[in-house]
């Protein structure tokens, strides 16, 4: 009989990169982690040892927990977090199973240190248009979900980020910047790892709409024209963020699912 407080790897993969995905929290030992330092998505690091105490962080949201094999650390996790009333699965098979299923995992050599309160920082210029709505997206939905974005003036994005230990992106001589044709969300897939077909379509998109050169894909003009359009129906770039998150949501859906799909008039003859 299938488990009914696990999860298996091909149904957690399905939820990967949606809006609402679970959170995910790795359980496992230091030396499991040291030997493959990797991430599932999105997912956080946490000591299996104080559940009680970091527990109620995640109270109302879905939890996948995981550790190395998927048994008594996992499963231990997920049975006191749903005994505090958080609907918690364990990962089949845990980090294992996923890592031979090969599935994405995040490269976390690159990883920006947290916050006090957990959280990535990162600060680039105001009025985004393209690449730094994507960035953000691709962040919140694959690397940090509660990951901190600030923009201001271009001129101000270094003295920022030194006064308020914020990453810089998307600006000249920095590390999350274009290189040569490919763009910054290209970049930040290249360095978490996270290269897939859904994101390499979805890349393909960006960078064509992000540097004018809307003939490498058929997508990219209707995409430049939806980020047009959200840049000038918000005056607040944290709100025009919020309601791009749904475009990039839309696309990385259609890339991952919908592309061999067509839409017709279901004509059944001439009309009266």
């Amino acid at each position: 009989m299938p488990s009914t407080t696990a999860i298996t790897v091909s149904q957690l993969s399905r939820l990967v990169g949606l809006p609402g995905a679970p959170a995910i929290i790795d359980v496992r030992i230091d030396e499991d982690f040291d030997a493959d330092p990797r991430l599932l998505p999105a997912s956080i690091r946490r000591d299996f040892k104080t559940v009680s105490a970091w527990a109620p962080d995640f109270a109302g949201k879905a939890v996948v927990v995981v550790c190395q094999k998927g048994r008594k650390l996992s499963q231990g996790v997920a049975a006191w977090l749903r005994h505090e009333g958080i609907p918690a699965e364990s990962l089949e098979g845990g980090f294992e199973a996923w890592r031979e299923a090969d599935e994405l995992l995040i490269s976390t050599d690159k990883l920006p240190p947290r916050d006090e309160k957990g959280r990535t920082v990162w600060v680039t210029r105001a009025r985004p248009k393209v690449d730094r709505i994507a960035c953000p997206w691709l962040i919140r939905r694959f690397v940090d979900p509660h990951a901190v974005f600030l923009f201001v003036e271009a001129a101000e994005v270094p003295a920022v980020a030194d006064r308020f230990n914020a990453v810089p992106f998307d600006i000249d001589d920095v590390f999350w910047s274009h290189r040569g044709e490919r763009c910054t969300f290209d970049t930040m897939i290249e360095e978490f790892g996270l290269e897939s077909k859904a994101l390499d379509r979805l890349a393909a998109i960006v960078r064509a709409a992000d540097t004018a050169t809307l003939d490498l894909v058929p997508q990219a003009a209707g995409f430049l024209a939806a980020s047009l359009g959200l840049s000038r129906m918000f005056r607040d770039d944290l709100e025009q963020l919020e309601a791009g998150m749904l475009l990039y949501d839309a696309f990385f859906r259609w890339c991952r699912d919908a592309t061999e799909e067509t839409h017709n008039w279901p004509s059944g003859g001439k009309p009266s």
